[in-house]
């Protein structure tokens, strides 16, 4: 059985990262992980230092959207955290490869159609529903402006797409659990559903 203290290590590397040490983080979240294989909470503030040390912006976010939900359910929060962090794995490098190649460029690395496009789809009559139930299992929408995800978020939940729709909140809100636009969108789903039961 092992010797170290989980909790009061776990503790210094939360501080750590509070203070923006990373690296000291890091150390400490790893040394958990060690003795203890199967805590997620050591494995969720290893892969969050990791994105804080390469620079990743969304980490700091994660991480206080992670210390808030800890407050209210700690193993509801470690699992929360970690499918946040799997649905992300990869993706931010994908994500930085599109929005740094030109529009042309995008499209052929994403075989899909850009927002803006299937608006004008939609603004010369067709209809979101059918038109999105069409493309969606052949190809994808590429949105590169918030404004356009949060107008897509939107005729999402209007249109009974809602699943899908907080898939997608669920992700937004965790790299930016403070955005109002997101929160209202989700108080709208919410909303929805419970008129619905």
């Amino acid at each position: 059985m092992s010797t170290i203290s989980k909790y009061k290590i776990l503790t210094k590397a939360n501080d750590s990262f509070s203070k923006s040490e990373y690296k000291n983080a890091l150390e400490q979240f790893a040394i958990v992980l060690q003795n203890y294989p199967n805590s997620k909470e050591a494995y969720n503030g290893v892969i969050l230092s990791e994105m804080a040390m390469s620079g990743e912006s969304g980490a700091e976010a994660l991480f206080d959207y992670y210390e808030i939900l800890k407050e209210e359910d700690k193993e509801e929060a470690d699992k929360i955290m970690n499918e946040i962090l799997q649905n992300m794995d990869g993706t931010l490098d994908k994500l930085g490869e599109i929005f740094s190649a030109p529009l042309r460029d995008r499209l052929e690395f994403e075989d899909g159609i850009l927002y803006q496009d299937f608006k004008k789809i939609i603004d010369d009559g067709a209809g979101f529903k059918e038109t999105f139930e069409n493309i969606m299992f052949s190809t994808r929408v590429i949105i590169t402006q918030k404004d356009d995800f949060i107008d897509f978020l939107d005729k999402l939940i209007e249109h009974d797409f809602k699943d899908m729709a907080l898939t997608y909140l669920e992700s937004a809100l965790g790299a930016y659990p403070s955005d109002e636009p997101l929160r209202k969108l989700l108080k709208k789903l919410v909303k929805g559903r419970v008129i619905e039961n």
